[in-house]
């Protein structure tokens, strides 16, 4: 680990300073409560959805945009995009580790916080002389360009985009009461309002993501180089406790408060809550309080119908009252309820040169397509340069699963799981983590169902005929099969025994990578 040297005082805020800071804080804009530094925004949770989980189970309706949709794409973008793309391995939390270990951190963890951390000194200075906050004005996203992003991810079939509203960072990337924000600091753009802008150009919906609520735990070793009262004392939470910020009702309400001003603002059709919340037992039930209240407000500017997801990676929740994020996960079989499987394909959801996916592109829309047969709609997030491009290697596992929709988006957009999700060697973990890096075989087979039509989608390239074992005669296809087409193709020859149903693959097949086929039926899938 690297000497620590004494802090250096930062200025106290005054006239003459924090001018942003104080234009954002005026009580004068709205007559508000002022609450740890932030203009409180009132929710009324009045509405049939009441702030409690048994209320939510019993009101929560995933709209049909997000389930027929099938594919978004996520965006890891802001200050930890423009630090120097040579660093080694922070995983995504440079901000906490650039500071030194935190109370507990061992083995692989510390590893990689001591080599960040002589990292940081060594390129940009001690962090007691250059901190966090000196590597905002590195953060300038000069040649973004939301149109043509969101532009490019429609063309690969995505549905809906979600960029991240405020990372662990503290660091909002929108107009916000909060004075460190994209808006007063670095691009000086207002990108979650853009980024809504291009989707509504391209037909796509807008969803939104926080993580604000692990950030004064995350900062925790920053804090001895902060002098309370700064302008950065607020980047760095110093008001709050960072170990028991949880059980304090001024951080509980201060989340709680920059929650609603992101839902009250940009109405997201998707807010996705990347971390914790206030809980029953210790932040006052805000939590629930805040999910209720965007769902009443939804619902009442709706006449009644929800038009909004929400999402989050409670997995002890009962998950009728929300849209469960099964982050770098997968599902064991057809779930009950939609789910997300969110993705990375950048290695390190925040930008940075050296990483690589361990998932390769083949095994990623195999994988999107055995989410999707389990009832599950697929989230890929991007992380894009600081100057706001996207990396070519990022934009190839994009451009894959364009051109397997194209070929196969018949039997995706709007179907529905079938009766048995598939069949095959790979074994899928049931449960966040863990995600599938294993090759499929044309063993592989995922199902899908729409308006009376079964799609069969061989999860790689088949070499020889395509045997089903489960669609034999016999089995659970209790219908006769009419015909089989090759998906981007025509019809293709094809038999059924007891054995499995047995399809001739032309030597010839529209998609390198998965390879789809559409079953009509005598009569309704069953």
């Amino acid at each position: 680990m690297v000497d620590v040297k004494p802090p250096i005082v930062k200025t106290q805020i005054g006239p003459m300073n924090g001018i942003a800071m104080m234009r954002r804080l005026a009580v004068a804009c709205g007559g508000g409560l002022l609450v740890s530094g932030v203009m409180a925004q009132e929710a009324p949770v009045a509405g049939p959805v009441e702030a409690n989980w048994q209320s939510m189970a019993a009101h929560y309706q995933v709209p049909d945009w997000f389930v027929d949709g099938k594919f978004g794409v996520w965006m890891h973008w802001g200050v930890p995009s423009a630090i120097d793309e040579n660093r080694p391995n922070d995983g995504s939390h440079y901000g906490r580790r650039m500071y030194g270990a935190n109370d507990g951190e061992s083995g692989a963890q510390l590893e990689m916080t001591e080599t960040l951390t002589a990292f940081h000194t060594k390129r940009y200075g001690h962090p007691s002389e250059f901190g966090y906050e000196d590597l905002v004005p590195l953060f300038k996203a000069e040649n973004w360009d939301p149109d043509a992003l969101v532009g490019f991810c429609r063309e690969n079939g995505a549905r809906f985009i979600m960029p991240v509203a405020c990372h662990h960072d503290n660091f909002d990337m929108y107009d916000s009461s909060h004075p460190w924000n994209s808006v007063d600091m670095g691009p000086k753009r207002d990108t979650l309002k853009e980024w809504k802008e291009a989707a509504a150009k391209h037909g796509l919906k807008f969803g939104v993501s926080t993580h604000l609520y692990w950030s004064p735990r995350f900062f925790n070793a920053a804090r001895k180089y902060q002098t309370p009262g700064t302008l950065e004392a607020k980047l760095f939470n110093m008001e709050f406790d960072p170990k028991r910020y949880a059980s304090q009702d001024s951080w509980n309400r201060h989340w709680y408060d920059r929650c609603w001003e992101i839902i009250d603002k940009y109405d997201p059709d998707m807010f996705n809550n990347d971390s914790p919340y206030p809980s029953e037992a210790r932040g006052g039930a805000l939590g629930v309080k805040l999910f209720a209240s965007y769902l009443n407000r939804d619902l009442k500017e709706n006449g009644g119908r929800q038009s909004v997801v929400l999402s989050f990676k409670d997995g002890k929740r009962d998950k009728r009252a929300f849209t469960y994020n099964l982050e770098r996960g997968s599902a064991g079989g057809i779930k009950p309820e939609p789910w997300m499987w969110a993705t990375d394909v950048s290695g390190g959801w925040f930008y940075r040169k050296g990483a690589r996916n361990r998932m390769s592109i083949p095994v990623m829309v195999g994988n999107a397509v055995d989410a999707i047969s389990k009832n599950g709609v697929v989230m890929m997030n991007v992380a894009l340069r600081g100057d706001g491009t996207l990396p070519e290697n990022q934009a190839a596992y994009l451009e894959a699963m364009g051109d397997f929709l194209r070929v196969n988006g018949g039997g995706i957009y709007g179907s529905r799981p079938w009766k048995v999700f598939g069949e095959g060697p790979v074994k899928m973990k049931d449960g966040r983590q863990g995600e599938n890096h294993q090759d499929f075989s044309q063993q592989d087979i995922r199902f899908t169902t729409k308006d009376g039509v079964l799609y069969a989608f061989v999860l790689k390239k088949p070499t020889r005929d395509v045997l089903i074992k489960c669609l034999g005669t016999g089995g659970v296809l209790e219908r006769e099969i009419k015909g089989v087409e090759l998906m981007g193709g025509g019809p293709v020859g094809w038999k059924r025994t007891a054995e499995g149903l047995v399809i001739d693959v032309p030597e010839e097949l529209p998609d390198p990578l998965v390879t789809g086929f559409k079953l009509t039926l005598d009569g309704q899938v069953q």
